[in-house]
């Protein structure tokens, strides 16, 4: 392979990496301890 087409394909590897490991810390088993500032300062 070309090293323009190595290069394109790891930054495209690093990204969805990066956009899995977000989601997985938003809704995977550590948001468990994430706490809703709505709720704390319901009236």
């Amino acid at each position: 392979m070309e090293t323009a087409t190595v290069f394109i394909i790891s930054i495209a590897v690093i990204v969805v990496a990066i956009a899995a490991y977000a989601i997985y810390l938003s809704f995977g088993a550590p948001a468990a301890e994430l706490s809703d500032p709505f709720e704390d300062h319901e009236d």
